[in-house]
């Protein structure tokens, strides 16, 4: 077995004094509220890291107005609390229950319990900020519910938050979809609507979702909706962000975690982590280790008979994170991750209504996804202003094969690769991607009237796309029949700002936009049989524009907002090269798309806060949508497909008892209308956006309550539905993916320093299609679907110290 352990814990800090954080003076109004509440507008205002804020309770209201230092702030907003804080540095402030509580105790849920009703702080806007007062449809799903939830990777987090959607073509090979804005299921050359980040660094161009496993993850943030003002090309219908947790220069930590699950059918699957966390020079410094291991069996079998669970898959990675600190209010973080992914088959199958379901395919069709990261981030005060500088490199490479023997092409003697009946054709694409990225964040630090932000951001973008196609005839020699040789390089140059104006109290007026450049230069080398022969193409085009943002908020009582928002979102045209023939000239280039966004959204907090509730409804327009498809010989290009306009209602609503229970639901329901279709199409254009149903959800219900002496026992159950959806936007083609639930549940007993949980996955065995879709070169001619997993039983358990 592969990596088997390593270590734990913390929480953002770099040290320093209580002297050294205690001497500006901050202008301060906080309006009565809980007091976690105005810890929250304290943290937000100050601009400092407040860290668990759930201690003190629902208890207040608490007020604040003047000049302060954050001492003294804090020791009076938390006069008669029941909890403590300690000033760890200059930007972080930690708070934990009182020793003896001030007030008389009244029933709580247990201090760990992972309430879905939480105040979260997060950055998502550039700049910190409480989740129930930005102007925008944004979610989180903090660590306590990632770990009560069992949720691995991206995948697993889906049904968690409203209108986040995936495809589900396999591990490492899929895309994200928010809002029910979706450019198709397939992943080509158009860059994805979709930006992932870990931390402050975009992960992916046009690559599929690299599938990070979430170990040692502080939140998942979401925002949805166009984010091109603050997140330019990319984040056409939101922005998905992964924030690991950082090296504490305070303790020594660490945990491992073990899990173990069998599936109906199939074979056993494992999953080994851990995590260590280790201070340095006298606590200015700290190294914080992840390492994992998920192997997760297959299920699926293929012929010739005997090929049983083909599509096992083994994930490894780590992360390496190193804080410093610099004086006494600037600091370093470098990150250094890795994960490699592979996958030893596709996990679809074809349905043949005489034989049912199976899978006869001459090869098998792997994949590989590997995944490399590095990055530094600087943050410091430069008097007023707050600065935060992000360098990353991406490294990124992913490979498929395919098996190509069925492909048929009317056009051409011999077919598409001039392959005989008996032949088999075995088609590779492989892409790797380097990308170097810099995005450079000033901001004020006032909690008057008015804030700005301003920001510069580059990146340049090396991709190169070598495939083939080579026949393989019985008793033969291979014999090459198509390859390719790409090379594409994007250069990004940007400047954006925001600005915050409140125009009374209670009112907010908020414009920001984006100046933005985009040079993309693609070159390719084709080589096909003859008479079609070589080729050489060299492209070059230059977009350019404005995304700008605006939104109008009012706030609501203690806890709450209703706000509207226009904003915007683009991305860059480029080249299609791929083709057995040569290209005509119209079928060479795609252009630029952009999408406009009308939002309306209400935030409220209800019963002592107990209560969350969040809600939006939007109109996006999308002009020129860029697809990727494939053409009838299995090669994929993109094309300007049409124009669309979509409406939606989305909502999120949580609440936390006193006794331990906490549940949380969400829903999307989005109508979709394509308009203006291009002529030049190939195929006919379908009347909706694909790949997205019109109604999708979720809900989580979490139960905790103590057992006895330090044990508690956890409750957790999750279900999501996805509804009806089609395959594409070519309506010859348009296959249906049915509707299904996912489900889980699990039960575990945690202590202090240990805790063990069984859990079982899709407890119903349901095998709905979840995606009709596998292989490129067949699936014209065959039905393909992709089952859910069947059920599967599993325990795990986990130590810290």
């Amino acid at each position: 077995m592969p990596l088997r352990a390593l270590l734990a814990g913390g929480l953002v800090a770099c040290v320093a004094t209580a002297a050294e954080a205690a001497g500006a003076r901050h202008r301060l109004s906080i309006s009565p509220k809980s007091y976690a509440d105005a810890l929250i507008d304290l943290g937000i205002q100050a601009n400092v890291s407040i860290v668990g804020t759930s201690a003190c309770g629902r208890g207040g209201p608490v007020a604040l107005q003047g000049r302060y230092t954050v001492e003294e702030a804090l020791a009076r907003l938390l006069d008669g609390a029941p909890c403590q804080f300690r000033i760890v540095d200059a930007r972080t402030v930690r708070i934990t229950p009182a020793p003896t509580p001030a007030a008389p105790p009244v029933e709580r849920p247990p201090a760990d319990q992972p309430m879905l009703v939480s105040e979260l702080v997060v950055t998502a806007a550039k700049r910190p900020a409480s989740l129930d007062l930005l102007p925008a449809g944004v979610s989180a799903v903090s660590r306590a519910q990632i770990a009560a939830t069992g949720a691995g990777d991206v995948g697993q987090t889906i049904g968690q938050v409203a209108g986040v959607l995936t495809t589900n073509l396999g591990p490492g090979r899929d895309k994200l979809l928010i809002r029910a804005l979706s450019d198709g299921t397939f992943t080509g050359r158009a860059r994805s609507t979709v930006s992932t980040y870990l931390d402050h660094a975009p992960l992916n161009y046009n690559a599929p979702d690299p599938d990070l496993r979430l170990v040692d993850i502080e939140r998942i943030e979401v925002v949805r909706g166009p984010q091109g003002a603050l997140y330019g090309s990319g984040s056409l219908s939101g922005v998905y962000r992964i924030i690991t947790r950082k090296p504490d220069p305070e303790a020594v930590a660490g945990g491992v975690g073990a899990t173990f699950a069998a599936t109906k059918g199939g074979d056993p699957s494992e999953e080994v982590e851990g995590y260590l966390n280790l201070p340095l020079a006298g606590g200015r410094a700290a190294v914080r280790l992840v390492a994992y291991h998920d192997e997760r069996g297959g299920y699926l079998d293929d012929t010739p008979p005997g090929a049983t669970n083909v599509d096992r898959t083994v994930r490894d990675g780590g992360r390496l994170a190193v804080r410093l600190r610099l004086g006494d209010t600037w600091r370093v973080d470098a990150l250094a991750a890795t994960q490699h992914l592979r996958s030893d088959n596709a996990q679809y199958v074809n349905v043949v209504l005489s034989t049912g379901a199976s899978r006869g395919n001459r090869i098998r069709e792997g994949h590989d996804n590997d995944f490399t990261h590095g990055a530094v981030t600087i943050q410091g005060d430069l008097g007023g202003v707050s600065l935060v500088s992000s360098s990353a490199y991406v490294h990124h490479t992913f490979t498929s094969q395919y098996d190509a023997s069925s492909v048929d092409d009317p056009l051409l003697p011999g077919g598409a690769f001039n392959a005989a009946p008996a032949d088999t054709v075995v088609y590779l694409e492989n892409t790797r991607v380097n990308m170097l990225v810099e995005d450079l964040v000033l901001r004020s630090r006032t909690g008057g009237r008015f804030r700005w932000l301003a920001g510069v951001y580059g990146s340049l973008t090396l991709e190169r796309s070598p495939s083939s196609a080579d026949i393989f005839a019985p008793g033969a020699p291979r014999v090459p029949a198509y390859r390719e040789h790409r090379k594409d390089r994007v250069s990004e140059l940007a400047l954006y700002g925001e600005v915050d104006y409140a125009l009374a109290p209670g009112w907010t007026l908020s414009v920001g936009g984006r100046l933005f450049g985009s040079w993309v230069r693609t070159s390719a080398d084709v080589w096909t049989w003859a008479p079609n022969g070589p080729r050489v193409v060299a492209y070059e085009r230059r977009f350019q524009g404005v995304s700008p943002k605006i939104s109008l908020q009012r706030e609501i009582g203690e806890r709450g907002a209703a706000y509207a928002l226009i904003s915007e979102g683009h991305r860059p045209g480029g080249f299609n090269t791929a083709g057995i023939t040569p290209l005509r000239e119209i079928r060479t280039t795609f252009g630029a798309d952009r999408l406009r966004n009308y939002e309306a959204g209400l935030k409220l907090r209800f019963f002592d806060g107990r209560m969350a509730v969040r809600s939006a409804a939007y109109f996006a327009e999308w002009r020129d949508i860029q697809t990727d498809q494939y053409r009838i010989t299995g090669l994929a290009y993109t094309a300007n497909v049409a124009d669309a306009e979509t409406f939606g209602l989305e909502g999120e609503i949580g609440y936390d008892w006193d006794f331990g229970l906490s549940v949380q639901a969400n829903a999307l329901l989005a109508d979709s209308r394509v308009t203006d279709k291009n002529p030049n199409f190939t195929g006919r254009v379908a009347d909706e956006l694909p790949a997205v149903p019109d109604v999708s959800g979720g809900v989580i219900a979490i139960y905790q309550r103590p057992f006895r002496d330090d044990l508690v026992l956890r409750l957790v159950g999750e279900a999501s539905y996805v509804g009806r959806s089609a395959l594409s936007f070519d309506a010859t083609i348009n296959r249906p993916m049915a509707g299904y639930v996912r489900a889980r549940l699990s039960a575990e007993l945690a202590a202090d320093g240990w805790s063990a949980a069984a859990f079982v996955s899709n407890p119903l065995d349901d095998d709905s299609d979840t995606f009709a879709y596998g292989n490129p070169f067949s699936f014209r001619g065959l039905r393909q679907v992709t089952p859910q997993r069947p059920r599967t039983i599993g325990v795990r358990l986990a130590a810290n110290f």
